[in-house]
Order: structure tokens, then C-alpha cells, then sequence
């Protein structure tokens, strides 16, 4: 019954802001954990939080253009944000402890906000393709305001264990149950796999691969692999890319500007 009663309009809109509060909750507690990282002080926890809760979801919203964002009308959503920031600030964990809460509350946070911009746009009347991008910036477009405030590199750009790729596929996930009729099953399957995908890709270091494994194998290649960190490149270097037997045309690069030019008679 209760099964059915999350099918309805009514039940599926009140899953949905309870799954959007606790998403702010809890990624505002992961944006006070980091300004505790950085020595921050009362204002700066406040601050962090309120971006890193509250950003993703402002920014979707924002997007749709169905109304003003969310959050600044709904008067749960900054005391909500406000209070993650608090616990983070008041409550002090351990390492080992905090290292396997900020796993699991950033992993379930990625699902959560998945389903719900998934959700919200649909509540706009937009398609699956929509969905599915609104789906993904609700996860992780907090985490990148605030990592850009906080001069971080976002983990969205990549380089670390799947992020931006976990919230793609629970996305996805959503979008397809919602199209079966079955919204309720899709919201516990995109947790779910939210969870399982990001917990290993921490512990197991899954990713994506990044665009060093991608560069083309060429002599100028090698050289400038083994030769990192210098600023200019060997006059050897770009001679290597010479073919032979080609001529050279005027302003190409494998002119030769070393030889003397012939003496003229005067």
C-alpha cells in the first residue's frame, strides 16, 4: 500500500522535497567537514555549507525556469543547509570515522540529488535528455561551486574515482523506471547504485581514464615526455618531424633558418 501511495502525484512530490532536504543536509555536513580541513572559522563553515547544500540545487532550478529556485522559497531549505554546517562545526570525528562517513554520505548524496532532478524536471515538462543533464548537475553542481570558492580543482573535471559518471548513470537509472511507471523502484535502484558505484570507486579506484592515456605516440611525444618540465623544446626536437625526401614551402616549419646564406658580390 505504501508502495502504491508513492505512485501518486501527491506521494511521489512529498519523496521527493524529503529526499531534497536530507540532500542538502547532508552535503552542507560535507561542506563543513572541508572548511573544518582548512581552519575555517564560524561564518566560513556557514558559508561553505550554504553553497554546498543548497548550489546544485539553486543552479537547477535556475536552468528550468519554473518558478524561483527551491530554496528561496521554501523556508525549510536554509535552516536545513545551516544545520549541516552546525554539526560539522560542533561535532569533531575521527579520521578513520569521518573517512568512511564522507564516503558514504557523498555517495548517497549523488543518488539522492539524482532522483530528484530527474524529478523536478519532469514536474517542468521536459524530456528524458533534459532529465538526465538536470539529474546530474543537481549531484554535483554544489560540489563545484564550492570547490571553485574554495579555489579547488572540482572532482567533477575529473582525475580521482568516478564522480560526475556516477550521477550520469543514476540519472539514467531514474529516467528509465520513471518511463516503465515505476518512479518508486527507481528512486531505491538510483541509490542504491549510487552507493555501490562511488564506494567502489573509492576503495577499489575505479575511473575514467584521463588524457594522458590518450597521447598519440610520435618521437615529439617522447621527447617531451622525457624532457618534462622544460619550457622550450630542443631545436633537435622539431627537426625529428622533418620527413625526408619533402620540400619544404615558404613559412613551413621544417625551414631551415641555420644555414648560412650565400655571400653576394658587390
Amino acid at each position: 500500500m505504501v508502495l502504491m501511495n508513492l505512485l501518486t502525484p501527491e506521494g511521489l512530490a512529498s519523496v521527493t522535497n524529503v529526499l531534497d532536504l536530507a540532500g542538502v543536509f547532508a552535503s552542507a555536513l560535507l561542506g563543513g567537514s572541508i572548511a573544518r580541513t582548512m581552519d575555517f572559522d564560524l561564518f566560513g563553515f556557514l558559508v561553505v555549507g550554504f553553497v554546498s547544500g543548497l548550489g546544485g540545487g539553486i543552479l537547477r532550478d535556475t536552468l528550468l525556469q519554473n518558478g524561483p529556485p527551491v530554496a528561496l522559497v521554501d523556508p525549510l531549505y536554509v535552516p536545513v543547509a545551516i544545520a549541516g554546517a552546525l554539526v560539522a562545526f560542533f561535532v569533531s570525528f575521527s579520521e578513520v570515522t569521518w573517512d568512511r562517513l564522507f564516503t558514504i554520505l557523498d555517495a548517497a548524496v549523488i543518488g539522492i540529488w539524482s532522483v530528484v532532478g530527474v524529478q523536478r524536471t519532469f514536474d517542468a515538462g521536459l524530456g528524458w535528455p533534459a532529465a538526465i543533464i538536470m539529474g546530474t548537475i543537481t549531484a554535483v553542481g554544489g560540489g563545484a561551486m564550492r570547490d571553485l570558492l574554495l579555489r579547488r580543482v572540482p572532482a567533477v573535471f575529473g582525475g580521482n574515482a568516478l564522480y560526475a559518471t556516477v550521477a550520469v548513470a543514476a540519472s539514467a537509472v531514474m529516467v528509465a523506471a520513471s518511463f516503465l511507471g515505476s518512479p518508486s523502484v527507481g528512486i531505491i535502484a538510483a541509490i542504491v547504485l549510487s552507493l555501490a558505484l562511488r564506494w567502489g570507486a573509492v576503495r577499489r579506484g575505479w575511473g575514467l581514464p584521463n588524457g594522458r592515456d590518450w597521447q598519440p605516440q610520435s618521437a615529439l611525444g617522447s621527447l617531451l615526455r622525457r624532457g618534462r618540465g622544460l619550457r622550450v623544446v630542443r631545436p633537435d626536437a622539431l627537426r625529428l618531424l622533418r620527413r625526408p625526401g619533402r620540400r619544404s614551402g615558404v613559412g613551413s616549419v621544417h625551414e631551415r633558418h641555420d644555414e648560412a646564406p650565400e655571400s653576394q658580390d658587390t
